[in-house]
């Protein structure tokens, strides 16, 4: 998805930018792609062909960047929680936070 936005847009900055991603990550990815891509168009033996293999690989990769992405979300987010409870217990000494 995100190799497809980057070939689409033209700007592999303003992709990497919206899916929070390292620009450079995008630009090596439209790269692999755009190289896969020319040496199947070299070989064309059917027996190689492999789109949808190609395809479910691109999805499963963009898929774990996503999980990836939000586990840090979520680490982060428990992380501001864990800052926020400190910080109410160091203001509010006789509050009971669990």
């Amino acid at each position: 998805k995100v190799i497809k936005e980057a070939l689409e847009t033209g700007n592999c900055a303003l992709v990497a930018r919206r899916h929070e991603i390292a620009e450079y990550t995008v630009r090596d990815w439209v790269r692999a792609y755009k190289t896969k891509n020319s040496k199947k168009s070299s070989d064309k033996d059917p027996a190689n062909d492999s789109s949808a293999a190609n395809a479910a690989s691109l999805e499963q990769l963009s898929e774990s960047q996503e999980n990836e992405r939000l586990k840090k979300i979520i680490g982060e987010k428990d992380l501001e929680i864990a800052i926020l409870k400190d910080l109410l217990k160091k203001t509010n000494p006789h509050l009971q936070i669990k």
